[in-house]
């Protein structure tokens, strides 16, 4: 991109909306932001910037905006804390404002007495008028309503969202009173004897239940659990799915549906045909999920067809009318990517708008296809619950803990059914660093934060609900980005892209409040370039960060044990490193030689991996945490034994650990080029196991006993 500088007043301009126009890299370089990658960041905000008269006019724009609207589009505050609004009226007009509780309820706000000159907008006058927010509202999702005296031009009545959020997240149960140590895994990976090629819900139960019996193991985290493409091909990635809010069923254990009993013997039998080509699947070396959901998807169809009995389908359309519109537009874009494949850029013109007739006219003429994917989401949250209630009664106090991608793939559903609450012509990723020193762009499109406030930030608060509803917890991947995500034009370098800022106190304090409703623990991946102020906020707010051993260096030392942060989940190592075992094995190195990723020659790369790895064993055997010349095995446990001398709150160990199996589950940087997220679970050498074999694992009692510093 060219490298022209900003003027000072798209400078301005840029920051009037977030948009970053310099920043520190990862180097400590102080970076100018380019003119056109600015111009480029502000058309996907909606701000035309294309020459000095259009930023002019953008400018006075921005600063009219405000007093446009009679209440802000939505207010977050922290209980315990005042606040105050401004309400914007025709000059003149007098104007009421109270709350409307979200049970019911309802408060007047006082008027403060501050004078505040006129402005004249759009040729008519406007004044302001200060509200107090009173801090004794109660937690929850409310509503400000004005009522307006001789309105021009204005409705005599205005709402808005009004949030009020806790000040902090407090940690439930016995992670208030302890460290909680737990277990992470690829649930796709985990294959039983009964799985469709794909470990399903009645697996993730199965290994929860394991590992709170046999190793009081508290919580089990697992990957994103996220809806997926219904149509092949099904990308693989669970941190590129085709909506956040919505499960992937893929997911769904068949034979556990109460509907099966009831089938007649024609439909006995051809689920027992589709069964059977399911678990032939298990023995497969690749996870494949087209094939999976070629067998599952007409077998869950022949379930579906079967019909509901009168208590059930009670349930189904309380559910339906519980998610709503939301619902409906998922189940709908699924229906049409049967009839019309995908991607939905492709579709009709008609089509491609969720609200236009032509797709009402198609639910219309396919209720029952809609209503399959409404049905399917069902069952998904009854076999989720059942997970959950399973791993607790195992013991975890915990339980499941689920992970929230990043972002959504850009041709997806969320892509279709959201609108404009999702930027156009920009993905998001991460600027150079010196794991990806040629930044790292994924093909996400961002959150417009305008759009979100005016929506009552209603799509970020479905979704953490959804994501958090029967867990014990949620693990926000990159949760740097409710502060500041990287936005790259399109057809631009990730080196070529700027931050765009986020309202943090509002997006952090929807999560905070959610999850305290759910009882849930929050945890932040809050790896990479990391803003100044945002593990402060994470600390004020209740939310554990998160440390990944491998990472932990002051310089050239190993960082000691004692000063990891104690609100944080810590861990050896993290699906986009290999296995402890292969990183000790240098595996990494290997994989990224065959595949022509590395920057310097490989036996320079070895050499500064190997010394690296050394300085670790080296301060395992200094603490005593091991014998000098420890094999492989010996130096995992002893890894672990490292992560029970720190302060940190959660500590877990990866699944893959237990087993001995070395190969990464995702090589960054590569698509193809490597299985990435299709690889089933295998111990040391290559060979695959199932949920059988896990129970058998080597080292999960050493492990285990290690983490909890015995």
């Amino acid at each position: 991109m060219p490298s022209a500088l900003p003027s000072a007043r798209l400078a301005e301009l840029a920051q009037a909306h977030g948009v970053a126009t310099e920043y520190w890299d990862w180097l400590g370089r102080h970076v100018t932001v380019s003119e056109a990658s600015i111009r480029a960041v502000l058309l996907a905000l909606g701000v035309e910037a294309g020459d000095e008269d259009a930023v002019e006019a953008a400018l006075a724009d921005h600063a009219d905006a405000p007093w446009r609207a009679t209440l802000p589009p939505t207010v977050v505050a922290r209980a315990g804390r005042g606040l105050e609004v401004a309400v914007h009226v025709p000059a003149g007009s007098g104007v009421r404002v109270g709350v409307e509780l979200e049970d019911g309820g309802r408060r007047e706000l006082t008027q403060l007495d501050r004078w505040v000159p006129d402005r004249v907008v759009d040729g008519a006058a406007v004044g302001e008028a200060t509200f107090a927010i009173p801090d004794d509202l109660p937690l929850g999702w409310h509503h400000l309503v004005a009522d307006v005296d001789a309105p021009v031009a204005r409705p005599a009545t205005t709402r808005s969202t009004l949030v009020v959020t806790p000040e902090r997240l407090e940690l439930p149960g016995q992670v208030a009173e302890r460290r909680v140590v737990g277990l992470m895994a690829q649930l796709y990976q985990v294959r039983s004897s009964a799985s469709w090629g794909v470990g399903d819900l009645r697996d993730l139960a199965d290994l929860a239940t394991w590992a709170a019996a046999a190793h009081d193991a508290d919580f089990l985290l697992v990957n994103p659990l996220h809806a997926a493409e219904p149509v092949p091909p099904m990308e693989p990635s669970p941190y590129l799915p085709t909506t956040r809010r919505f499960v992937n069923p893929l997911y769904l254990r068949v034979e556990d549906i109460p509907e099966v009993a009831a089938l007649d013997a024609t439909a006995r039998r051809a689920m027992a045909a589709l069964a059977a080509r399911g678990r032939a699947l298990n023995a497969g070396d690749r996870i494949d999920r087209d094939a999976a959901w070629a067998v599952k998807k007409p077998a869950l169809r022949l379930v579906f067809e079967a019909g509901l009995g009168e208590r059930r389908a009670a349930a189904l359309a309380e559910f339906c009318e519980r998610e709503g519109e939301g619902l409906t537009r998922f189940a709908t874009w699924c229906a049409l990517a049967d009839a019309h494949g995908l991607p939905f850029t492709q579709w009709p013109a008609a089509l491609q708008d969720p609200e236009g007739a032509a797709v009402s006219a198609f639910v219309a003429a396919h209720p029952e296809d809609v209503d399959f994917y409404r049905w399917l989401q069902w069952l998904l949250e009854q076999q989720l619950a059942a997970a959950q209630h399973d791993a607790t009664m195992a013991g975890m106090p915990l339980g499941v803990v689920h992970d929230l991608a990043v972002g959504v793939h850009p041709v997806g559903a969320d892509a279709w059914g959201l609108g404009d609450a999702l930027a156009r012509g920009v993905t998001v990723g991460a600027p150079p660093d010196p794991f990806n020193q040629l930044g790292q762009n994924w093909s996400q499109p961002p959150w417009r934060p305008d759009r979100l406030a005016e929506q009552g930030y209603t799509p970020y608060r479905d979704m953490i609900r959804t994501v958090l509803r029967d867990s014990g917890g949620i693990r926000v991947d990159h949760i740097l980005g409710l502060f500041r995500l990287w936005w790259i034009p399109e057809g631009a370098t990730p080196a070529d892209g700027t931050y765009v800022y986020l309202d943090h106190e509002a997006l952090v304090g929807i999560l905070v409040l959610e999850a305290q409703r759910a009882g849930a623990v929050v945890i932040g991946e809050d790896l990479g370039v990391v803003a100044p102020n945002v593990r402060d906020v994470l600390v004020e707010r209740g939310l554990l960060g998160t440390s990944i051993l491998w990472f932990e260096w002051d310089g050239d030392t190993v960082r000691p044990p004692e000063s990891y942060r104690e609100l944080c989940l810590s861990s050896v190592t993290v699906h986009d490193l290999p296995p402890t075992a292969g990183y000790l094995t240098l595996e990494h190195v290997a994989v990224r030689e065959q595949l022509g990723l590395l920057t310097r020659p490989v036996e320079e790369e070895r050499a500064v991996e190997e010394a690296a790895v050394d300085r670790v064993r080296a301060a395992l055997v200094d603490r005593g945490l091991m014998a000098e010349g420890a094999d492989v095995d010996e130096t995992v446990v002893a890894l672990h034994r490292w992560l029970a001398l720190t302060p940190s709150r959660m500590l877990a160990v990866a699944l893959p650990d237990l087993v001995g199996d070395r190969r990464a589950i995702n090589q960054p940087g590569t698509n193809d080029e490597y299985p990435n997220w299709r690889l089933p679970l295998a111990g040391p050498d290559g060979v695959v196991l199932d949920l059988d074999d896990v129970r058998e694992a080597p080292l999960a009692e050493a492990v285990f006993e290690a983490l909890r510093g015995r």
